[in-house]
C-alpha cells in the first residue's frame, strides 16, 4: 500500500475508542474493529477503504495467529496433564523455603518461559506459593508482585503469542527474541526478589481460607518431574539448532532451519508420549486450542486497528516530536511498546500494535530488527497489568485479592516490567 490514506488523528481517535469500549466492557475484537472503522473514516478514508486497509492489517498478522494456535498443542499438554504443576512445585521444593520468594518467581518463570500464558501460569503456581509463603510469614502482597515479576520475566523469553508476533512482526526467527530477552528477563528476575523481600511484611497477609484454592486439570494422576520436562527440554532443543549453528559457525546446524509452528506442537506430543498419555491427545489438544483461540482472535482486532494507525502518519508525527524534543530516536521502540501495552492492557495486543503501527518507523532510524523487536517486546510488559486487561482481574482471583488491594501493587509491577524494558533499551538501543 502506497501513501498516507488516513490521517493521525483519525487513527488516535480510533485507538482511543476501542480503548474505551474495552473499558466499558465491550468484548474487546469487537471495541478494536468498531475503533478501526471509525477511525478509518473519521481519518479521511471511504468506508470501502477502510475496510480494504483493516483486511490487510487483519492479513498481516495471520502468520502470528497459526503459530499462536499450533503453540496451543504444547500449552494443552503441559496445562492439563498436570506437567506445569508439577514443575512449578518441585523449583518450589527444592529451593525451600527460605528461599521463597526466589522459588515462586523461578517456578512462574520457567512455567511461562516454556510457552503458558502468564495468566494461567500464574494461577498454576498461586496455590504452591500460598501454601509456602503462610508457612515463612511472607504476605500475600509480595507472593502475587513476586509471581508477576517472574510472569513478566519469562514472557520475554517465551514461546507466547507476545513473542511469536513480534519476530513475525520483523522478520525474525522466535528463537532470535527468545535469546535476545534472556538477559533483560535475569533483571526482572533480580529486580522481582528484591522488591518482594521489600514488600514480604507488608500489605495483605494470607489467612487459612487463602489456602483453598487448587489448580484443575483433565488428568489428576500428575507425571513425574522428569517426565513433565520432556515436552519443554525437546522445545527448547529444537528451538535453538538453528541459533546454536549460527553462534558457533556449525554449517550443519545453521541449515537446520524448522519453524515454531512445527517445533511446538511436536514438542507437545513428544512429551505426552514421554509421559504415557497419548489417550488424552485429543482431550489435552482440544484444551490447548480453546486456550489459545480467543488470544488469536484478539491478534486479529489488533492488526485492524494496527493497519488503521500504519496506514495513518501518526509514526512520522510521533518521530518528529522526539526529534525536535532532543529525545533519541531510540526510545521510540521501548516507547511504542509502553504506550500500546498500557493503551490494551496486554503483553500480547499491545507488542502486535507497536510492531505493526511503529515497525517501519523504528527500523528506519537505524535500529536493527532483533534490537527494535526486543525493546518494542520489553516495552509492552512495562505497565500490561493495568485494570482493564483481563490479567489484573485474573491475577487478583488467583490469591483472593480485592480490587483495591490490587490495585496498589501497580507501582511495583511497574517498576519490574520498567527494568526489564530499561536493561534491554541499555543492551539494544545503546550498547550494541
Amino acid at each position: 500500500m502506497t501513501g498516507i490514506a488516513i490521517s493521525w488523528g483519525g487513527a488516535v481517535f480510533g485507538l482511543v475508542l476501542a480503548i474505551v469500549l474495552i473499558l466499558k466492557k465491550v468484548n474487546p475484537v469487537y471495541a478494536l474493529f468498531g475503533g478501526s472503522i471509525i477511525g478509518g473514516v473519521l481519518g479521511g478514508a471511504s468506508l470501502n477503504k477502510t475496510v480494504t486497509i483493516i483486511i490487510e492489517g487483519t492479513n498481516s498478522v495471520m502468520p502470528a495467529v497459526v503459530r499462536v494456535l499450533t503453540a496451543g498443542v504444547l500449552a494443552g499438554v503441559l496445562i492439563e496433564s498436570g506437567a506445569a504443576e508439577k514443575i512449578a512445585e518441585t523449583i518450589v521444593e527444592k529451593l525451600g523455603e527460605k528461599k521463597a520468594l526466589l522459588a515462586i518467581a523461578v517456578a512462574t518463570l520457567i512455567i511461562t518461559a516454556v510457552g503458558v500464558f502468564v495468566t494461567v501460569a500464574i494461577i498454576i503456581v498461586a496455590p504452591i506459593a500460598l501454601s509456602v509463603a503462610k508457612r515463612v510469614g511472607i504476605s500475600k502482597t509480595a507472593v502475587l508482585l513476586t509471581m508477576v515479576g517472574g510472569g513478566k520475566a519469562g514472557n520475554v523469553i517465551s514461546p507466547n503469542p507476545n513473542t511469536i508476533a513480534v519476530a513475525k512482526g520483523f522478520n525474525l526467527e522466535l528463537t532470535q527474541v527468545m535469546i535476545a530477552g534472556f538477559i533483560p528477563a535475569v533483571i526482572g528476575l533480580i529486580v522481582t526478589c528484591i522488591v518482594g523481600a521489600l514488600l514480604s511484611k507488608k500489605g495483605v497477609q494470607i489467612k487459612d481460607s487463602d489456602l483453598v484454592v487448587k489448580t484443575k486439570s483433565i488428568d489428576n494422576e500428575r507425571p513425574s518431574f522428569l517426565k513433565a520436562m520432556v515436552a519443554p527440554i525437546v522445545a527448547i532443543v529444537l528451538l535453538g539448532i538453528n541459533p546454536i549453528g549460527n553462534i558457533l559457525n556449525i554449517s550443519f546446524l545453521k541449515k537446520i532451519s524448522i519453524d515454531s509452528m512445527i517445533i511446538l506442537p511436536l514438542a507437545g506430543l513428544i512429551g505426552l508420549l514421554a509421559m504415557g498419555k497419548t489417550k488424552k491427545v485429543i482431550e489435552y489438544t482440544t484444551s490447548g486450542l480453546n486456550r489459545m483461540s480467543g488470544t488469536a482472535i484478539l491478534l486479529i482486532g489488533a492488526g485492524s486497528i494496527a493497519g488503521i494507525i500504519s496506514n495513518s502518519n501518526l509514526s512520522s508525527v510521533i518521530v518528529g516530536i522526539i526529534k525536535s524534543s532532543g529525545i533519541s530516536g531510540t526510545l521510540l521502540a521501548p516507547i511504542s511498546g509502553i504506550l500500546m501495552g498500557a493503551a490494551t492492557a496486554s503483553t500480547s495486543t499491545g507488542a502486535i500494535l507497536a510492531t505493526g503501527s511503529f515497525g517501519k518507523a523504528i527500523l528506519a532510524m537505524g535500529i536493527s530488527p532483533i534490537s527494535a523487536a526486543v525493546m518494542v517486546h520489553t516495552g509492552a510488559v512495562v505497565v500490561d497489568h493495568l485494570p482493564h486487561g483481563n490479567f489484573f482481574l485474573v491475577s487478583a482471583q488467583s490469591v483472593k485479592m480485592n480490587i483495591s488491594d490490587r490495585m496498589k501493587l501497580i507501582p511495583y509491577e511497574s517498576i519490574v516490567g520498567g527494568s526489564i524494558c530499561a536493561a534491554a533499551t541499555v543492551i539494544y538501543g545503546f550498547l550494541l
